[in-house]
């Protein structure tokens, strides 16, 4: 057997049952990763011979669990005692962390093998990885076409079948939007279901860590390993993890699918609106009821999140002083010259645009009238979910207004570029779980079930609060009717 061409499930299951070693596994990831990552740019970096000998501690029963062997691959803005935690940025090029992410000892612990880190846009702020520092990764369906972002790199490889399962994070769409446009598998959980310790904060009201995967069951057994309360994250929920594997394929009863007519906005791409068209046919021929929901606040989403997001990360990327750690100016000649310069040289243009929305907006004199504001809208958004799950068990809608974009395209309009996110932000906002599956393919003639139709577009399910486990039978409903699981992008 491929094992580059099994899901994550099957080839753990291949592993356990000695069909394929976890040594033979891992080399043959590593080889397609030397084969394909020139082009694509997925890695920013990998740790072979570490992973090699994890694979060979599995492969002697050192190293067991429910991951053993499987090996995947991490965003850079996760915090590892070993290698790089670059965030894609000039900041922090040279950082070696003291401590490991606690997601990542927890696939470690079940036995889970890193092969290395991902691109992403520089500290999570992006939807394309065009704001990488050290260049973007690309789209294997198209590789003149963004692949998404902020976790573009960790879409970018699971697409390419350059590991079996991969970790994102999520502070606006940055799993979900990066998984429709590279059609795989994408999951932010409900904010405090997993330990944000270790990741590099961005908005700290609103970053989540989640899986990127080819299946929803992947996705399943990934997040039922990371998922859980953590001492050394108050933001982490006290909340009892249940078996997100169990009953996967038994769809809730008498369930209710809400459309909100907000999410159907005539500016979709075509293909988005037949994915979504499709997918509300699969509800109704399982049984399913189909119910309209409001969602009366959806319009301010993008101007809330680019309020109370770079309110965040202004405060956040303060430490970023060039005093402890992180990039030092050798041009700096006093304490406000060192600060200015540091920052200057080590962040990039949207990072110090967002610094500069989020300083104003705190600043005295506009916090009540923008940040506080913003702050108001959230929680109506929130309410607005909240009344619309009173009617319905999850909400169908588009991930993204249509698929992946080229280069350059939307790099001069920020707004134009912010707007790739509409259907993402109010999730985060929210604080509920979301699901990004593929929902078909943008071509020509349409929707198209064969791997070279054109590029994908994806359609998204949102849940409410902790009730990951439902919105995941759910959408494992859709996707055996559909039947994308085996598409994948042609490499040369």
């Amino acid at each position: 057997m491929d094992p580059t061409k099994t899901t994550l499930v099957e080839l753990r299951d291949a592993i356990a049952a000695k069909k394929v070693s976890a040594t033979e596994a891992t080399r043959a990831y590593l080889g397609r990763i030397d084969r394909h990552n020139g082009p694509l740019h997925a890695y920013h970096e990998t740790y072979a011979d570490r992973a090699l000998q994890r694979a060979a501690d599995v492969d002697g029963g050192k190293i067991t669990g429910p991951l053993a062997g499987v090996p995947i691959s991490i965003k850079d803005n996760l915090c590892t005692e070993y290698g790089h935690t670059t965030c894609s940025s000039k900041m922090l090029e040279n950082f070696q962390a003291p401590y490991t992410a606690t997601a990542v000892v927890k696939l470690e612990q079940a036995g889970a093998i890193v092969l290395g880190k991902t691109v992403l846009d520089e500290f999570a702020m992006g939807s394309s990885t065009e704001n990488s520092a050290f260049g973007p990764a690309r789209n294997p369906w198209d590789t003149q076409r963004v692949p998404g972002g902020s976790s573009g790199g960790a879409a970018a490889a699971i697409a390419a079948d350059l590991c079996a399962g991969s970790i994102g994070s999520d502070t606006g769409g940055s799993i979900r939007q990066p998984a429709a446009l590279c059609g795989v598998v994408g999951l932010k959980p409900t904010y405090g279901r997993v330990s944000r310790y270790g990741l590099v904060a961005f908005a700290s009201s609103l970053d989540q860590i989640g899986p990127l995967t080819h299946t929803v069951a992947d996705a399943a057994l990934m997040l039922q390993v990371i998922s859980g309360q953590d001492p050394k994250d108050s933001t982490s929920a006290g909340v009892p993890v249940p078996d997100y594997t169990e009953q996967l394929d038994s769809p809730p009863q008498g369930l209710r699918i809400g459309i909100a007519k907000q999410y159907l906005s005539d500016a979709n791409h075509p293909a988005v609106k037949r994915a979504i068209d499709q997918a509300v046919a699969v509800y109704r021929d399982a049984g399913a009821r189909i119910v309209d929901v409001d969602l009366p606040h959806t319009e301010y989403g993008i101007s809330t999140y680019y309020l109370v997001a770079p309110a965040e990360a202004s405060s956040n990327l303060a430490r970023y002083d060039g005093v402890r750690y992180g990039r030092r100016s050798p041009e700096s000649t006093d304490l406000i010259s060192l600060y200015s310069r540091s920052r200057a040289e080590g962040f990039g243009e949207e990072v110090q645009r967002r610094i500069m929305l989020g300083t104003y907006a705190l600043s005295s004199g506009y916090y009540d009238a923008y940040y506080v504001r913003a702050l108001k809208v959230r929680r109506l958004i929130k309410q607005d979910f909240d009344a619309a799950f009173e009617s319905c068990d999850a909400i169908l809608c588009p991930t993204t207004p249509g698929p992946a974009f080229r280069f350059g395209e939307k790099t001069d309009s920020p707004l134009a570029m912010y707007l790739n996110d509409v259907y993402t932000v109010n999730a985060n906002m929210a604080g509920i779980p979301g699901i990004s599956l593929l929902g078909g393919f943008a071509s020509p003639d349409g929707l198209s079930h064969t791997d070279g139709g054109g590029l994908p577009v994806g359609v998204q399910f949102l849940g409410p609060l902790f009730e990951e486990a439902k919105l995941l039978r759910i959408a494992r409903l859709y996707e055996a009717a559909a039947g994308y699981t085996h598409a994948r992008p042609s490499l040369t």
